[in-house]
């Protein structure tokens, strides 16, 4: 497939994928949906020795400042049900990503941008940052996991008042209520982003895949998050990188996973 909106760099075995549409302040159109669903759906897992992925927004402004209004603007009830779940279903293909998916948030992430952002395992925000669910302004509510993924990150009482105000948080805000891991100068959030994926990737790649996989079980209706972590446990235990960490762990030197 080849990609209008999404501009797809390679560092380390590290892949930064920006969100190009500047000019949008890079709103999520049907175009950049479909790139981000194929990337994260095939073009990611077809990639050789990738230890990661960065999510960031062309220019200063904006991460993402939310999804392209003059799309869904007419529709009825069922389209709009159609609408948002076609979203979502992006959105998990990043959640459920077996490598580190780390959003580099360097302005405004608003409406479906800090949907993306909290859609991603881990984030680094710019100082400049913004996060903000303003969908109640236009009638709506968030369509791609808002309502779910934010109470996750920074409970039920918080989120409320955020989701009903359309109020926007900054940078420090966000980290203290836990929304993102670290804050950083503007302009350094790709690089503290990929090294915190240079960090996981000195770990077994198998063990961070199963932990993404066992983390993500909490949160699903149905499942048995414990017994989810029992049955990852166990195949981490037959895997050969956990013969080499115990061995590497005895003899005190540094593991040499090989994701096996």
């Amino acid at each position: 497939m080849v990609y209008e909106n999404l501009n797809i760099s390679h560092d380390n075995d590290i892949a930064v994928v920006t969100i190009s549409r500047e000019k949008a302040l890079n709103a999520l159109n049907t175009q950049t949906m479909l790139e981000l669903k194929h990337f994260f759906g095939e073009a990611a897992h077809e990639t050789e020795g990738l230890k990661g992925v960065v999510i960031t927004g062309a220019g200063e402004k904006a991460f993402v400042a939310g999804a392209d209004i003059t799309e869904f603007s007419n529709l009825s009830a069922p389209e709009g049900m159609q609408f948002a779940k076609r979203g979502q279903e992006v959105f998990f293909l990043v959640e459920r990503f077996p490598k580190p998916v780390v959003a580099a948030v360097n302005g405004f992430a608003l409406g479906g941008g800090c949907e993306l952002a909290m859609a991603c395992h881990l984030r680094i925000a710019g100082e400049k940052a913004r996060f903000g669910q303003p969908e109640v302004n236009l009638g709506l509510i968030p369509g791609y996991g808002g309502t779910q993924r934010l109470v996750q990150y920074i409970g039920k009482t918080k989120a409320m008042e955020l989701l009903m105000t359309a109020d926007m948080i900054g940078a420090e805000e966000a980290q203290r209520l836990g929304l993102v891991n670290y804050v950083v100068p503007a302009g350094e959030e790709v690089s503290k982003a990929k090294e915190l994926i240079e960090k996981i990737a000195t770990k077994a790649p198998f063990a961070i895949a199963k932990i993404i996989e066992t983390v993500n079980s909490y949160y699903e209706e149905g499942l048995d998050g414990f017994w989810k972590e029992l049955d990852a446990f166990g195949e981490c235990c037959g895997t050969e990188d956990f013969v080499e960490g115990a061995a590497a762990f005895v003899e005190k030197r540094k593991a040499n996973f090989k994701g096996k």
